[in-house]
């Protein structure tokens, strides 16, 4: 199973700053060490072609060039520098590359990502590109030149804070459903309209969570019929979060990858998940929930290929006669 990575470029954050930037490189010797049959890759930098597809010029343009205003990037929380603006290139470069592993493969994924904050013409949050964003409409894209018919796209997003700049982006848009499962009273207390949106209360715990899920991931197959999946395996509805005020344990975590994996094998779509937030109080409490889903993917990608193996071999079985 693929999976690209781009901790390597780390920003000069304040001592104080709530960002934990060590959590990137603490997952991928996470994942080097408990995961080998994981290939990690260096995920490439967007181009400004790609990151046009959902962004406007003129934005992606002062990201680049350090033109962009200083009130903007308190928005966005981090202070502008060369290597910041790269590492949000590598960010939407990682998923991009995962949704076209996907494609090929069945799961791929990217150690970072899930900048869900990021509008057309903006960011926040801690969200500079809008990756998801930017590799749904890649993919399209990449699909329609031998396709005639569009590739259509879910967006599955299970960070605690709802998807604002996703839904944003893709609100008059059909060929892309966006399904966001947060709390009610967290991050933004401005609110996009998601094609579907489950608000949660405070203090939620896994049966309550899992539930929501299910029925959420019910009316996304009723209303919706996506050729990719892009999910975003969020750790920060643990109940150890500092930024989540949910309650969900360990196992309730990978209970939910689980149901997403699940989802999606059963229909047999290609999904590519990022890992979006997590701010643990323990660091290394976040980044063992991002190595358990890493686990559980790669448990799904070996299904995946044990699949793909069956029907090739009735393929061959009947071109035989």
């Amino acid at each position: 199973m693929q999976a690209f990575y781009s901790d390597h470029f780390v920003l000069p954050l304040p001592k104080e700053h709530r960002f934990p930037m060590a959590k990137y490189r603490m997952l991928r010797d996470g994942i080097a060490q408990q995961l080998p049959q994981v290939h990690l890759r260096e995920a490439p930098a967007a181009t400004d072609g790609h990151l046009a597809l959902a962004h406007t010029p003129d934005y992606v343009a002062s990201v680049a060039s350090g033109g962009i205003g200083a009130a903007a990037m308190r928005e966005i929380g981090f202070p502008w520098s060369v290597r910041m603006a790269e590492r949000a290139r590598r960010s939407v470069g990682g998923t991009t590359e995962a949704v076209r592993a996907a494609m090929k493969d069945g799961i791929a994924g990217n150690l970072a990502g899930g900048t869900h904050h990021a509008y057309a013409d903006k960011g926040g949050g801690f969200c500079v590109f809008n990756d998801a964003a930017v590799a749904a409409r890649v993919a399209q894209a990449e699909w329609g030149r031998t396709h005639r018919l569009p590739l259509l796209v879910a967006v599955i997003d299970l960070d605690v804070h709802q998807g604002n700049g996703t839904a944003h982006i893709f609100q008059r848009d059909a060929s892309v459903f966006t399904l966001s499962l947060h709390g009610d009273k967290n991050f933004p207390f401005r609110k996009e309209a998601s094609d579907l949106d489950v608000a949660l209360p405070d203090g939620c715990g896994d049966s309550d969570y899992l539930q929501a899920l299910d029925l959420a991931l019910a009316e996304l197959a009723n209303r919706f019929e996506p050729g990719l999946v892009i999910y975003l395996a969020g750790a920060d509805p643990f109940l150890g979060d500092r930024l989540g005020r949910l309650a969900l344990s360990a196992d309730g975590l990978e209970a939910r990858d689980r149901r997403v994996f699940d989802w999606c094998l059963a229909r047999a779509l290609p999904v590519a998940f990022v890992m979006a937030g997590g701010y643990g109080t323990l660091i290394e409490e976040t980044v063992q929930i991002q190595i358990n889903t890493y686990r559980t993917a790669l448990t799904y990608w070996e299904r995946w290929q044990t699949r793909q193996a069956a029907t090739a071999r009735v393929a061959s079985n009947g071109h035989s006669f």
